[in-house]
């Protein structure tokens, strides 16, 4: 590009050159023209005449432009010699003027070709200084280009590489890919390995559990066989005795039945020898029946009365005048077998020697000498021993483990039964149950929560009387709220079947929905019920049969109570996937008794401090159920 721009300034100075050389000839060189001329004077008139005729044909060929360069070149005095010869003298001085004119335009012309080449002088420098900076612009860009193609040149090798490690990769993927397959194999080989060895252990737990439910039905049996055992004359009683006496289980049998022990048919075999057989009852526990010769005595443990019960007042209490301090290691052996933790008085044999070694105990002491793993076993032991120390007629230590599990039936929560009693929840856990308890229980629901809060609160109201819950219909038109909120599940389905609603009233099995709730909880109303039972939104005519029903039954006190509780701006409806979200404890464990009071109100599920209705119902005492009466008689409770 640089080489074209100078080969046409060469070329345009050349020729501005030539031109201004031939206006300068033309000046100075008349002479020789005249010296040159054709015209000689020697030529004859023919010749002249021929040369005329030749330029006039010339001439005609030419155009005004190559006229006007010719008419340039042509000398003054050959013009004028050859206007002399042809035009006369008027013609001649006008031609000379013509010639005067022309040549002051060949002038002027000259000094405008002068301007125009100062012009393309300057513009040639001009454009040689552009050059020189385009020049200098490509050898940059030349020197970009390079470096450009260096990097493209590391760009692809990078490239190569990386395709490379991918291809790398890849191939690893795939050996990864295989691996974790093979590991799910894997894994899904063990985790059906865990759940079948899940479920041994499971079975083992209930058979452990199961030991310690027949070893104090044994010691039970041996109590009253001591105590009725007045006559001689009874042979047949005597010598049952004597073999019970002669089979009774030593330490050694049971830590022997414990690691033996594979189904409940070693049971039965073992029960067998004692000529005693073995029952399953509804609450999954094991019952047990004495001879056919045994005579039926009334205030006595029947062998037909479900463990679910509980144990009478004395049969719970252990005959030792002497303070628990001073226990015997037998005697406190008997009392953990009556409390339920019959399964850590083998272990400690060793390590008890009175009372007084479990009334110093720590929890890290309960846990590595008694193997007392849980945390709940270890609050049911302090609140045990609270109680024995205690003067105070512990009305909450008649309802022990197996009386709680009944108890979950009548609240409408059988789905927990197993927790409860793998937990040995009874009457005084119960008094103070905390949050962090039931959720270690597995019961996270607030529905739930709730439940168990006001049918705990139903046990207090009625003294923890065993038989205060209501199972039976009584007489609809003069219940009052107190009596409405000792219902059990059963009974709210009952009226339910009773208001036209049999339809839905299946769907409250499980829910936790019980007479306590309904009276008592501000927070469930009857938009609450209707979501438990299924009922859509768009049969208004069904809810609202169902909100009258509702209405009367609760009474006014509870439903104002319900309405301010809706009208509070933080009010959500209650559901039963309402979930509860535990705290962050600044403690671990449940603590010693001696650092934390077991009645903490800000823990507890249910307050101590709770407001106690207002109704006048509720003001009435203890209330008792006295449709069960023929049923305790007779040791069964109809079971719903």
């Amino acid at each position: 590009m640089m080489s074209d721009a100078s080969e046409m300034l060469a070329a345009a100075l050349e020729q501005m050159d030539g031109i201004i050389a031939g206006s300068k000839a033309m000046d100075y060189s008349n002479g020789l023209f005249d010296c040159q001329s054709p015209t000689s004077p020697f030529l004859g008139g023919l010749r002249v005449l021929h040369l005329l005729e030749d330029l006039r044909a010339a001439l005609e060929l030419m155009d005004n432009e190559e006229k006007d360069n010719l008419r340039c070149q042509i000398p003054d005095s050959t013009a004028e010699g050859v206007a002399g010869c042809l035009f006369t003298n008027q013609h001649l001085l006008s031609f000379q003027t013509n010639g005067h004119s022309s040549e002051a335009i060949y002038q002027e012309r000259l000094s405008r070709l002068e301007s125009d080449k100062e012009c393309l002088i300057l513009q040639v420098s001009v454009l040689t200084d552009q050059v020189e900076v385009q020049g200098e612009k490509i050898r940059d860009l030349d020197t970009c280009l390079e470096h450009h193609r260096e990097k493209l040149n590391a760009t692809e090798e990078l490239l190569q590489q990386e395709l490379v490690a991918r291809m790398a990769l890849e191939t690893q993927k795939l050996e990864l890919m295989t691996e974790v397959s093979s590991l799910k194999l894997k894994l899904s080989a063990v985790e059906r390995d865990h759940r079948d060895s899940e479920g041994l252990y499971q079975e083992v737990t209930d058979l452990r559990f199961r030991v310690t439910d027949i070893e104090n039905e044994r010691l039970q049996c041996e109590k009253q066989l001591k105590a009725t055992k007045v006559s001689v004359g009874h042979n047949n009683c005597t010598v049952y005795y004597d073999r019970r006496a002669e089979f009774t289980f030593s330490s050694e049998m049971h830590q022997y039945l414990l690691k033996t022990l594979i189904s409940s048919d070693f049971y039965l075999s073992i029960f067998d020898i004692y000529s005693c057989r073995l029952k399953r009852s509804h609450s999954t526990s094991l019952n047990l029946d004495d001879a056919a010769e045994m005579e039926f005595r009334r205030g006595g443990v029947r062998a037909t009365a479900g463990p679910r019960l509980g144990w009478s007042r004395e049969s719970k209490q252990t005959a030792v005048d002497a303070p628990f301090s001073r226990w015997s290691k037998d005697e406190v052996s008997t009392w953990l077998h009556e409390q339920g933790l019959g399964l850590y008085a083998a272990q400690g044999q060793n390590w008890i020697k009175s009372g007084q070694t479990l009334l110093q105990a720590s929890q890290h002491d309960l846990e590595k000498e008694l193997g007392m793993k849980h945390p709940l076993h270890r609050k049911k032991l302090q609140l045990a021993l609270q109680a024995v120390l205690s003067e105070e007629d512990d009305l909450k230590g008649k309802l022990d483990h197996n009386w709680v599990t009944r108890w979950l039936d009548d609240i409408g929560l059988p789905q927990y039964k197993s927790h409860f009693d793998e937990a040995r929840v009874d009457g005084r856990m119960l008094h103070y149950m905390t949050v962090e308890d039931l959720l270690s229980l597995k019961v996270g629901s607030v529905l739930h929560h709730l439940s168990i809060k006001r049918a705990i609160q139903v046990l207090r109201l009625n003294s923890y009387e065993p038989s205060c819950l209501r199972r039976r219909p009584s007489d609809e038109n003069n219940v009052t709220p107190a009596e409405i909120s000792q219902w059990t599940n059963h009974r709210v389905m009952e009226w339910l079947r009773s208001a036209d609603l049999a339809e839905y009233a299946p769907n409250l099995r499980g829910s936790g929905v019980h007479g306590g709730l309904m009276v008592l909880e501000p927070r469930f109303n009857v938009e609450a019920l209707a979501l438990l039972l299924n009922i859509p939104p768009s049969k208004t005519l069904l809810r609202r049969h169902l909100a009258t029903h509702f209405h009367l039954l609760i009474g006014s006190e509870a439903q104002r109570l319900k309405q301010d509780c809706l009208e509070n701006p933080d009010y959500n409806v209650l559901t039963a996937t309402a979930k509860v979200k535990p705290r962050r404890l600044s403690f671990g464990g449940f603590g010693t008794l001696r650092k934390k009071r077991p009645d903490d109100g800000e823990e507890l599920i249910c307050p101590m401090n709770l407001e106690k209705p207002k109704n006048s119902s509720f003001q009435r005492g203890v209330l008792t159920f006295e449709d069960n009466l023929d049923d305790l008689e007779q040791g069964k409770v109809s079971e719903f």
